[in-house]
């Protein structure tokens, strides 16, 4: 793998805690205007500029991208970020409770995302695709990292990141939000050095979040690559700004489904469908173990385990218990065919826990939740090797990464 270092352009250490904000796709327009309402330094008005235009204009128009590269410009002309004078790699550490991820940010090579060897596991659609290529264009900058792992197999990454943040004070560190963050400089030569090496040696890296993020980037590049007669594909523009963290420290949680109406079945008649591919008995809101599922339909918790057949143990993908209840359940019984455009299902993060599926339901606004187990980390990279696609929604990532630590501009 190539990766290298790259003058990242940050927060003045008085301001961080004030510009650092939530990933841009985790907000809606209205969430992000609330946080970011009294806090002009909040980065939010870099990477959601909609919140400072009229309520009317739509996510998509241009006067957006314009007034996201104009907020850019304001923050480096008033000082609230500001480039480091040579190449460094970075170290970002998030503690969430007993849980600690250490990742290194570096500029990760859009070629590498090309061959396959950055492996994805999630399909990309076009108009999102569309919207960071042109954010990436107007801003002229990765505002926002993609989440890269590897496969820690007694890599000697993991203890160079271990002795550095032991051996250095951190230039950032600050709670938000119940998680603390940690961000580290590597401004030693000799330890940039062996960082690239050991990359050098890595056959893959895989992505766990910013699959459109990772996809605009290497759209830029290809822009950008037949506007510069003189490409030589060392440039900026032919890197994107990620975190790498080793796979064994991920923490997934469950992605919940809420479905709007039974398809205008009685609760009696769903359930009499629903123990055709299921085995049906009195449950609890968290399932115990992979391949069983907690339902919440009328006041009452069930465990779904499925029945054998209804699904291909020995296949990655369909043996995911969210392409399983999809499968079997979601699509047959209640007629959710594409549940990446029916506005029946909504996703809900496992971080807002299984009361919140309760009160969807209690409130009539739902019908029907399902409490998942979480997806492993394993099955990911076992999906992503095997070259093949996970169910839209199958993994929550928990911490979020922070948006504004660290900028990779492209030139």
């Amino acid at each position: 793998m190539r990766v290298k270092p790259f003058r990242g352009l940050r927060p003045d250490k008085n301001l961080v805690e004030k510009v650092a904000s939530p990933p841009y796709d985790v907000l809606d327009r209205e969430e992000a205007l609330e946080i970011a309402r009294n806090n002009p330094y909040s980065f939010l008005h870099v990477i959601k500029p909609e919140i400072d235009l009229p309520p009317d204009v739509d996510l998509y128009d241009e006067r957006v991208y314009e007034k996201g590269a104009e907020n850019l410009k304001r923050f480096i002309q008033e000082g609230i970020l500001k480039q480091d004078p040579r190449d460094y790699f970075y170290i970002y550490r998030q503690k969430m409770g007993d849980h600690v991820q250490t990742g290194l940010v570096v500029a990760a090579s859009c070629q590498d995302y090309a061959e396959g060897k950055i492996k994805r596991h999630e399909l990309t659609r076009e108009a999102k695709e569309l919207d960071r290529t042109k954010h990436i264009l107007y801003t002229n900058a990765n505002t926002g990292p993609v989440f890269l792992l590897y496969r820690n197999g007694g890599s000697p990454l993991k203890e160079i990141v271990g002795n550095y943040t032991q051996e250095n004070e951190p230039e950032y560190d600050f709670e938000s939000g119940g998680v603390r963050h940690s961000f580290w400089v590597v401004r030693d030569e000799g330890v940039i050095k062996k960082i690239k090496e050991i990359f050098e040696g890595i056959s893959h890296l895989y992505i766990a979040d910013g699959h459109h993020r990772a996809a605009a980037a290497h759209r830029v590049m290809e822009i950008k690559k037949r506007e510069n007669p003189g490409h030589t594909g060392n440039e900026e523009y032919n890197f994107f700004l990620a975190v790498v963290f080793p796979h064994d420290e991920m923490q997934i949680l469950p992605y919940n489904r809420a479905v709007k109406d039974l398809g205008g079945l009685s609760p009696e008649e769903f359930l009499e469908k629903v123990k055709e591919k299921f085995h049906l008995s009195e449950g609890e809101p968290v399932p115990r173990r992979k391949h069983q599922i907690s339902m919440f339909l009328g006041g009452k918790w069930y465990f779904l385990v499925p029945r054998e057949g209804t699904y291909d143990p020995s296949d990655p993908v369909s043996s995911l218990d969210v392409a399983i209840l999809q499968e079997n359940l979601l699509g047959p019984i209640l007629g959710i065919e594409n549940p990446r455009k029916d506005p029946r299902i909504s996703f809900i993060g496992g971080i807002k826990g299984t009361d919140y599926l309760e009160e969807l339901v209690r409130s009539g606004k739902y019908a029907v939740a399902f409490s998942m187990y979480p997806t492993s980390v394993e099955e990911l990279l076992e999906v992503a090797d095997q070259g093949k696609i996970m169910p839209p929604k199958s993994t929550w990532f928990e911490p979020k990464l922070k948006s504004g630590l660290v900028v990779h501009l492209l030139s």
